[in-house]
């Protein structure tokens, strides 16, 4: 008896050959592209302004007229630029932040007021037992102590950077 299966209705594709079949693919594949690139583009047409009546004609402008100056709002527009170094942590590279003459001024206004850090003394300790142990020293000076105003204007750049107002800082 005749073994009748290699005769089944899906076996005709064989006869095509696999690069005809490749090529079939890929041109009903792009005809579908474009196709249907070609008939979602479909053109609206707008009346000109000069066809709607008085009312539309002058909200239709008053759409683009610029929005006014809030209180806060600032009347030049300035850019700090920055690079991205890393997205998780957050870590961004503003060069030029602070000049160098600053960064000095800063220094030398906070020499004066220097203090050993603190410690949290346990029990039974005292602060003449660990003189040696802490080797930092810190202080804390705000923009309204500063006579030259260069802490003003570093304060007022990085709550340009932040978005955040300058009343929310910490003093540096």
């Amino acid at each position: 008896m005749k073994n009748k299966g290699s005769k089944l209705a899906g076996a005709n594709w064989m006869i095509l050959g696999l690069p005809s079949i490749f090529l079939l693919c890929i041109f009903f594949f792009l005809a579908g592209f474009f196709g249907s690139s070609l008939f979602s583009q479909q053109e609206v047409s707008t009346p000109s302004l000069r066809h709607w009546p008085r009312g539309l004609q002058e909200e239709k402008k008053k759409e683009f007229d610029a929005l006014p100056r809030g209180e806060t709002g600032e009347d030049t527009l300035t850019s700090i630029p920055f690079q991205i170094l890393s997205w998780n942590p957050r870590a961004l590279y503003f060069p030029n932040f602070a000049s160098a003459e600053q960064c000095e001024s800063i220094i030398e206004a906070a020499k004066a007021h220097l203090e050993p850090s603190s410690l949290a003394l346990r029990e039974g300790e005292t602060a003449e037992n660990t003189k040696g142990i802490r080797t930092s020293s810190g202080m804390f000076i705000s923009a309204s102590e500063d006579k030259t105003g260069i802490l003003h204007q570093i304060e007022a750049k990085m709550a340009k950077v932040t978005m955040i107002p300058r009343t929310h800082g910490e003093v540096m």
